[in-house]
């Protein structure tokens, strides 16, 4: 395939997500990092992408001005991905999706879900690509539970459960760090901090791995750090499409866990078990068997997982790895889409713009949830209602 020119809006030096995505990006020889936007302060943008190896007419200090720079041209970039912060996604993502660009948007892909479903709505007029970022969907395992799940190895699902619980925001004299403060300020990070930061990549993988999607939810929320105006501590137990129980926990004062994004699949025939931290196995146990342990690329696992495994057996697997499998799935479905095919099954396994509206249906929900002391909410879109 003929490689792919792709842009970055966010993601500048110091940034905790710009390298995986410059590494993920590049790691296939799919996309060629032509184009940024690096920084909300214009100089320092321009500077940084040019270190990078970018042209300086392509080195933007902004993205209005990186939209109207690639607009026109006819080497114009294939992929724009938004890794800004949370209050600006549903802008530059619509904007760019408006002039016909595909995108990738960091999650949460918008802080509304009336701008969700718009999002929703302007990828299916115009017939571009509008992916989330929910990168730990890109691990090989994850993708072969989905298939173990999708096969009918595990029958009927019972329960799942989902966690991601971290201590990184557990220490209250850290308050005002700029990384830490804007979680918790509603005018950056909207209604939710810790459920709409860490709990719905919990919520998504419950989904994406089950098939499922989650119809109602009963939620409580904390704020532990007291001066915190959202919370950092949220329990959630959910219902879905086809009557699987749910149960959720995230956290982001959980002293002593690192990631902490594991997941659970009960099913009437067996159960699985995988944790972020520790990708390389997944355990399973079939209904009075024994113990299994499945490692990432042993022989006989799903093709799924065999596409997405990118080391030999017993090597360690990590974050650009999986990232970098979402933007393989890209690269073949924007060129499946410019040739007018469907895209293969295998590569179709990235997270879509429908994803990123249910995780923000949930938010609300969730808030809407937990300020009525647990009430059953219906946790859709309307659109999907």
């Amino acid at each position: 395939m003929a490689k792919l020119n792709w842009g970055l809006i966010g993601g500048g030096e110091g940034s905790q997500i710009g390298p995986a995505h410059r590494i993920s990006a590049g790691l296939d020889g799919g996309f060629a990092f032509v184009a940024g936007a690096l920084d909300h302060r214009p100089e320092a943008g321009r500077a940084f992408g040019q270190s990078l190896g970018l042209s300086a007419d392509r080195s933007y200090g902004n993205w209005r001005e990186m939209l109207e720079g690639e607009r026109g041209r006819p080497d114009r970039v294939d992929l724009v991905t938004v890794a800004t912060p949370n209050a600006t996604h549903f802008e530059i993502t619509r904007e760019f999706l408006k002039a016909g660009f595909h995108v990738l948007c960091e999650k949460p892909m918008t802080v509304t879900v009336a701008e969700g479903e718009e999002i929703v709505r302007l990828s299916q007029e115009t017939g571009r690509i509008c992916a989330v970022n929910y990168g730990y969907t890109g691990y090989a395992l994850v993708r072969h539970m989905r298939a173990m799940v999708a096969r009918g190895d595990l029958g009927h699902i019972r329960v799942v459960v989902a966690e991601f619980a971290h201590g990184h925001h557990a220490d209250a004299a850290n308050a005002d760090n700029p990384r830490v403060r804007w979680r918790y300020d509603p005018a950056q990070a909207g209604v939710s901090a810790q459920f709409a930061d860490c709990g719905i990549h919990a919520l998504h993988m419950a989904s994406y791995v089950t098939g499922q999607e989650v119809e109602r939810l009963s939620a409580d929320i904390a704020s532990c750090i007291p001066t915190r105006m959202l919370e950092d501590d949220a329990m959630v137990n959910f219902r879905m499409s086809e009557g699987t129980v749910g149960r959720l926990w995230t956290s982001s004062v959980a002293i002593g866990r690192q990631h902490g994004l594991t997941l659970q699949v009960f099913g009437e025939k067996g159960g699985l078990r995988w944790s972020q931290e520790q990708p390389n196995q997944l355990f399973w146990m079939p209904l009075n068997g024994r113990l299994q342990v499945i490692e990432r690329g042993e022989g006989n696992l799903s093709p799924e997982a065999d596409r997405a495994s990118r080391v030999t057996v017993g090597h360690a697997e990590g974050m650009p790895l999986a990232f970098a499998n979402i933007y393989r799935d890209l690269a073949e479905a924007i060129h499946a889409k410019a040739a007018g095919k469907p895209v293969a099954r295998v590569a179709d396994q990235y997270p879509k713009a429908e994803d990123g509206l249910r995780s923000m249906a949930a938010v609300y929900a969730v808030v809407e949830s937990a300020h009525a002391m647990g009430k059953w909410v219906d946790a859709r879109p309307p659109m999907f209602r």
